[in-house]
């Protein structure tokens, strides 16, 4: 699933190609995606002629603002990500016109919800699994949903400060589990837990109770730095996600740790192992992260 630094790296190359841009008519062949409203066509009506006033991300969710205070929600969910372009459909497909990974990658071919803008390029949702959430908002009635309100602070934020990462986390619970909790701290999943408890030498399985100050300053650290370098890098695409060009991202290239189980740690030359925490693989160093 996109996590934080793929939702980002979506948005700002959203804000490059998108932003100002009308939409000017909408194709889809898997209404279940639409989730608000749930009549694909109300959806339809009340999306056309809008203009995108602003594209930001909260969480794992990316927010386009458009005219007349609409908020477009998109969630991406296990396989899905946006791609912008131009798709002529033919035979009952779509095909690329645009040359290189766009038209070549086959991750880029599963194409379910297409936006036409006024530029006369389109954006496309291709997902493979058809998990991927949208929603169109009232912008009022979304800053009050309790959605919206539930998500824990942005971990890149100025304000997400030691104190502020510290008063955040609960009481109880495995710090992984914790980590991954969007209800804690906003974005973080699988790929980028396993990554930033090995930067910070901190065990999956460790009660977030036993964590000492030392190590809740590592991990503050490594959050940060762990994030910020996949954003760099325009996130991980080990499996599905690819950049709004269908180009994939590069920090997979530089993983420590997740799906490296048997290979050897890039710190001490130790095999990586892999456990399950909560239904999730997750790798790790046994001797560089002990419990």
């Amino acid at each position: 699933m996109p996590e934080l630094p793929e939702v980002e790296t979506i948005v700002r190359d959203l804000n490059k190609s998108v932003l100002g841009r009308k939409i000017e008519d909408i194709w889809c062949d898997w209404k279940k995606s639409i989730k608000k409203p749930s009549n694909f066509f109300n959806f339809q009506k009340q999306i056309k002629k809008r203009r995108v006033k602003k594209i930001w991300r909260r969480a794992k969710n990316i927010l386009i603002e458009l005219s007349g205070d609409k908020i477009l929600l998109i969630h991406q969910k296990m396989t899905g990500h946006l791609l912008y372009g131009k798709w002529q459909r033919a035979k009952g497909k779509w095909f690329s016109l645009t040359r290189g990974p766009i038209r070549d990658d086959p991750m880029n071919r599963f194409l379910h919800l297409i936006f036409w803008l006024d530029n006369g390029k389109q954006l496309a949702l291709s997902d493979l699994r058809k998990f991927a959430k949208v929603e169109l908002w009232d912008k009022n009635q979304f800053f009050s949903s309790p959605d919206f309100k539930s998500w824990g602070p942005e971990p890149l934020e100025r304000n997400f400060t030691f104190e502020k990462f510290k008063k955040a986390l609960p009481p109880k619970g495995r710090v992984k589990q914790v980590l991954m909790n969007p209800q804690v701290i906003a974005g973080i999943g699988n790929i980028y837990a396993d990554e930033i408890l090995w930067e910070a030498k901190v065990h999956p399985l460790t009660p977030i109770r036993q964590l000492n100050s030392r190590q809740l300053k590592a991990i503050y650290k490594a959050i940060r730095k762990v994030l910020q370098k996949a954003i760099k890098l325009g996130g991980t695409s080990i499996s599905d996600f690819r950049k709004l060009s269908g180009e994939k991202g590069h920090f997979g290239e530089l993983r420590r740790v997740y799906r490296r189980e048997n290979e050897k740690c890039y710190r001490c030359g130790t095999i990586i192992k892999r456990i399950k925490i909560g239904g999730r693989g997750t790798c790790f160093c046994p001797a560089c992260q002990k419990l």
